[in-house]
């Protein structure tokens, strides 16, 4: 059972444990193992999934608790899995496991750091896959939406051999799987993005201010070409909304994938005392997504190009007689083309068996590597297009540097021609802009385990006692990652890009569980269990660690049964957090100066903050719409965070209502010195609203357009955090007839708290019952999944109903006023999902309907697509038909 290195019975573990079952997962429309866990109250939504379309493209990382995808440990059959190293973030991919090999997910929500490592702070997720069968299947699913979109057609299969007389199996498993993506604009309530929240009464603002249309900008100048090619004054016209360009017509809200996966294991018994295992998976996956054409408005870091697309007065298109700057979308290169390939393997092998009486040993070494190739079409070479203007900066190494005109730039440059910014580019001149951009990134990891355990080493001498259990291991790890940008991202030819990530650590450590059953089937004790854990970790970057935990686990009679755990954890840095390379990213976000008005009492300091930076917030025009200019990336001074778990609760069982089992369980987690980035609108909000200056020396200096170009937001150790909650689950099956059984399970979580400091000594906000709208990721007060099945000969129907509870819009620094905004908050949401199966001995068949009311997401002004996409991924997708038909033989 995970949460335990012995052979505990489920009933004696104090760990609060769920268990999935493979029919479970198979019953929904799930394409991913991490589709069906969002479904779970205990999996949160800071994690990455398959709505995530702009940041951890192909990627599914799931978290517990709200607590991010770093604080969770992913085991596969008990053994550590090799992460996939992404574009700012890394984690085990839940996309890389097909749902079709999993025989049951455990989750164990309850911190298991002095049990399993450092990164186990918010619990763990152990999937354990078919193993030593002797049958097979092959099964072929399909499914669609009903607007004709969202296709996925898979095809999987597995076959067992047992050989040597049953010393040895071999067991084979094979899958192919394609989804394809969903577009925005088939969408009503997505196909007109809000660019943000408006105020009420206001007309809302529609879509992005930089268009195909050449935007100029200078002194009482807020222009947009005709796209005549200039030349004269009536060839432009004044900004209006009608300016703006709806992205939605370019993007999708799903991102397609492949995947083919093969696998095998084996096992060989030569006596009890060595059984042979090994396990190999290779999976090879794809990952798409487009956006509209790129739009420039100025260079960011690493580049040392203007910040401004700068249009000197000297050059032949400028009619102004002034320098202008200029924004304007590529739509002429082509829409965005984001591509992810990832090739991951990872080999495990093993022996385990008895060494003397009651000790068993288990000792394995598994090797994983992960190599990604991500890919954009369509970027601008943003180096290039100041040599088709003929713009060249004084000082190439200052961003904020004067540019002069000098067309000899341009001629010197084989394959430029001097390009007039008003007109449509010629092909060749498209050609020398257009550049696909290619980054590489690797991740290997290198795990030695050695355990022993004895669930017997002693008889406890008193009546009712049982046997002590005791089980001690070691283990010594290593991981390096790397992740290398493109050579024109690196070099800032681009506008903008990423430095090189790279790094690695070594950690050895040991642990020791034991396991003392002190009262059995005596008076007032069914059963009387504690168990205590500790681990100590010797990180190659920090130096010694030490965890620990205990639990109790007491039932005075088979019919109630009341358990406790506390425990530590201290969570060590991870790649990206260490080693992360430095890059910009365009956060969800406003620029206070863009809504100076909106901070109330607070206003008259934002609008004179903005002032001394040169912005007069009463024409100020922000060219980046619901977004702010983020530098992200590593820390190399960050230091481990440190947490403590506690959890209490009772489990009934009662003999008078057989078959139903009833826990309730509240949980409580503290970390300090929290490793993590901030919602970058605090950062801003904190600076220009005078509450904490200090976070001004983040902001850097604005554009020669008065545009944020950069606001500093790499990782760091925060305050702390604190969050706790209830959780409330249910199983009972009920015999109706000889024939009909009706089986019932509820899984509920009620959120009391989820407090965070931003910084040391530094006040709390309380995030329950929060959305951060803006970013897409909240902390529902209520959540709950219901499943009902009711059962006839081969014969089965499951309903399962989801809801989510209403939140309250947050920015990360305050909530929004409902007297002020159109918009404050969402209401609580239903989804339901109906299945049908029919199984015989040799076929499986098997309909659903996901989503069955065809229930719409509620309305978020994300600025991007109109709601929280990783809130609700279900209704997002709309109502969605799929069906399933498997043989064995």
């Amino acid at each position: 059972m995970t949460g335990s290195a012995l052979a505990s019975r489920a009933d004696s573990n104090a760990n609060p444990v769920q268990t999935i079952t493979a029919k479970q997962i198979t019953s929904t429309s799930a394409v991913t193992l991490g589709d069906y866990l969002l479904r779970l109250p205990s999996i949160g939504s800071s994690g990455t999934n398959n709505t995530n379309t702009n940041g951890g493209l192909g990627m599914s990382c799931t978290d517990i608790r709200n607590l991010g995808p770093s604080r969770v440990l992913v085991l596969v059959d008990g053994k550590r899995q090799v992460p996939t190293f992404g574009s700012g973030s890394q984690c085990v991919d839940l996309n890389s496991i097909p749902t079709d090999q999993v025989e049951s997910v455990e989750i164990l929500k309850d911190g298991g750091s002095e049990l399993y490592g450092a990164d186990a702070v918010s619990g763990v997720i152990n999937i354990k896959l078919r193993h030593n069968t002797t049958k097979g299947n092959i099964m072929i699913r399909g499914g669609i939406t009903d607007h004709g979109d969202g296709q996925m057609g898979k095809v999987a299969g597995y076959k067992g051999f047992d050989f040597d007389h049953g010393k040895g199996n071999i067991t084979l498993f094979g899958s192919y799987m394609t989804s394809s993506g969903i577009k925005q604009k088939t969408r009503d309530w997505a196909a007109n993005p809000w660019n943000s929240d408006a105020e009420i009464g206001a007309t809302p603002v529609i879509g992005s201010s930089v268009g195909p249309n050449t935007r100029v900008l200078g002194t009482n100048l807020n222009l947009v070409s005709n796209g005549t090619g200039g030349g004269s004054a009536d060839a432009f016209h004044n900004f209006s909304s009608s300016d703006r360009y709806n992205f939605a017509q370019d993007q999708l809200l799903t991102n397609s994938l492949q995947q083919a996966v093969l696998s095998g294991d084996m096992h060989y018994e030569i006596d009890r005392h060595v059984d042979l295992y090994s396990s190999i998976r290779y999976t090879h996956k794809d990952a798409m997504n487009t956006l509209a054409g790129n739009p420039v408005t100025g260079a960011t870091y690493p580049s040392t190009l203007p910040s401004s697309i700068i249009l000197p007065s000297g050059s032949p298109y400028n009619i102004w007689g002034e320098d202008v700057s200029m924004y304007r979308r590529f739509q002429d290169l082509g829409q965005r083309k984001y591509e992810e390939a990832f090739d991951q393997w990872q080999y495990t092998g093993g022996a385990k068996g008895d060494i003397v009486g009651d000790w068993k040993y288990d000792v394995s070494m598994s090797y994983g590597q992960t190599l990604a190739k991500l890919s954009t079409e369509n970027m601008t070479n943003y180096a290039h297009y100041f040599q088709e203007l003929g713009a060249e900066q004084v000082d190439p190494t200052d961003a904020n540097s004067a540019v002069v005109y000098n067309p000899s730039i341009c001629q010197a440059s084989a394959g430029c021609s001097l390009t007039n910014p008003f007109g449509k580019p010629t092909s060749a001149q498209a050609d020398y802009l257009r550049y696909t951009q290619n980054d590489h990134s690797t991740y290997q990891m290198r795990d030695f385990n050695a355990r022993v355990h004895n669930n017997h080493v002693a008889h406890l001498p008193w009546q009712g006692g049982g046997d002590f259990g005791m089980a001690m291991g070691l283990e010594h790890r290593s991981e390096q990652a790397s992740y290398t940008p493109d050579a024109l991202a690196a070099n800032g030819d681009l506008g903008g890009g990423a430095t090189y990530t790279g790094g690695g650590y070594n950690v050895t450590e040991a642990y020791i569980e034991g396991n003392l059953p002190l009262l059995h089937d005596v008076p007032f004790a069914h059963d009387l269990t504690i168990d205590g854990q500790g681990r100590w970790s010797g990180y190659s970057t920090f130096g010694n660690a030490y965890n620990w935990k205990g639990s109790i686990n007491w039932a005075p009679t088979r019919d109630i049964r009341f358990r406790a755990t506390l425990g530590t954890s201290l969570r060590a840095p991870t790649m990206t957090e260490l080693y992360g390379g430095h890059q910009i990213s365009y956060n969800p976000g406003n620029d206070p100066c863009a809504q100076a008005a909106s901070y109330g009492s607070m206003s008259a300091m934002v609008v004179a903050t903005c002032a001394k930076q040169g912005v007069n917030t009463a024409t100020f025009v922000n060219a980046n719409s619901s977004q702010i200019p983020t530098l992200i990336g590593g820390n190399a001074a960050l230091k481990p965070e440190e947490a403590r778990t506690y959890t209490f609760g009772t489990v009934l069982t009662p003999r008078w209502i057989p078959n139903l089992t009833a826990s309730v369980e509240y949980w409580h987690y503290t970390i300090k010195n929290m490793i993590t980035t901030l919602p970058v609108q605090y950062i801003a909000d904190s600076c220009y609203t005078g509450t904490n200056t200090a976070w001004c020396s983040n902001i850097a200096q604005r554009s020669s357009s008065g545009q944020l170009t950069q606001v500093n937001d790499t990782y760091s150790n925060a305050g702390g955090l604190r969050t706790n909650g209830i959780d409330f689950d249910l199983n009972y099956r009920i015999r109706l007839t000889h024939q009909d059984s009706l089986t019932l399970s509820n899984n509920f979580q009620q959120l009391v708290g989820f407090l965070q400091q931003n910084e040391p000594g530094g006040s709390w906000y309380n995030y329950a019952g929060r959305l951060f709208y803006q970013g897409g990721n909240g902390m529902p007060r209520v959540r709950d999944y219901a499943t009902a099945t009711w059962s006839h000969r081969n014969f089965s129907l499951t309903y399962m109903m989801s809801y989510t509870g209403g939140m309250r819009f947050n920015d990360g620094s305050n909530d929004l006023s409902c007297k002020v905004y159109s918009y404050c908050k969402v209401p609580g949401i239903f989804s339901h999902d109906v299945t049908v199966n029919y199984n015989t001995h040799d076929w499986q068949f098997q309909v659903g309907v996901n989503n069955i009311l065809d229930k719409k997401p509620p309305f978020v002004p994300d600025g991007s697509s109109n709601t929280a996409l990783s809130m609700y991924s279900e209704e997002i997708i709309g109502r969605y038909v799929f069906a399933q038909v498997g043989r064995n033989f």
